[in-house]
């Protein structure tokens, strides 16, 4: 009695080269049955709604407003007096070295040294100040305090 002259891993080998044969083809066919060859230009359009979605009929046709050129401007207001002044709340100071730091109504963090005001400052006093750029960001400059009536 002879054995079998293929084993098993030979027979599964066999069985996969197989399954993967048949698995092109289906691929293969579906490929074919979905291809888009015939269909008109018209037909693989893809239009995009107002709301972002994709349709496939074409959207009405909306009347565009012209805008003339002199209309537009495009520049950076200009600062007046008042927009150099801010105010804000005083929120430390350390009277040691010399300096504390302002929260202005934006609740941005503002550092001023207390040589720039002319009277001590407390903490949660209410100052107007004009800002300035330093190496280290804005610097508040001209500090006074306001005085409740």
């Amino acid at each position: 009695m002879g054995r079998s002259q293929e084993s098993f891993r030979k027979k599964e080998q066999n069985k996969k080269r197989e399954q993967k044969k048949k698995e092109k083809e289906l691929r293969k066919e579906n490929r074919q049955s979905n291809s888009d060859k015939g269909k008109t230009l018209e037909d693989m359009f893809a239009y995009v709604d107002e709301f972002g979605n994709i349709t496939n009929e074409k959207p009405e046709e909306v009347k565009k407003s012209t805008v003339k050129l002199e209309d537009i401007q495009i520049s950076i207001p200009k600062m007046t007096e008042e927009d150099q002044r801010a105010a804000g709340t005083v929120h430390h100071v350390n009277e040691e070295k010399g300096y504390g730091f302002i929260h202005d109504e934006r609740h941005q963090r503002i550092f001023f040294l207390l040589a720039d005001a002319p009277q001590p400052l407390k903490l949660n006093e209410r100052v107007t100040f004009e800002l300035q750029k330093s190496p280290k960001g804005l610097q508040a400059i001209h500090i006074e305090r306001i005085v409740k009536q």
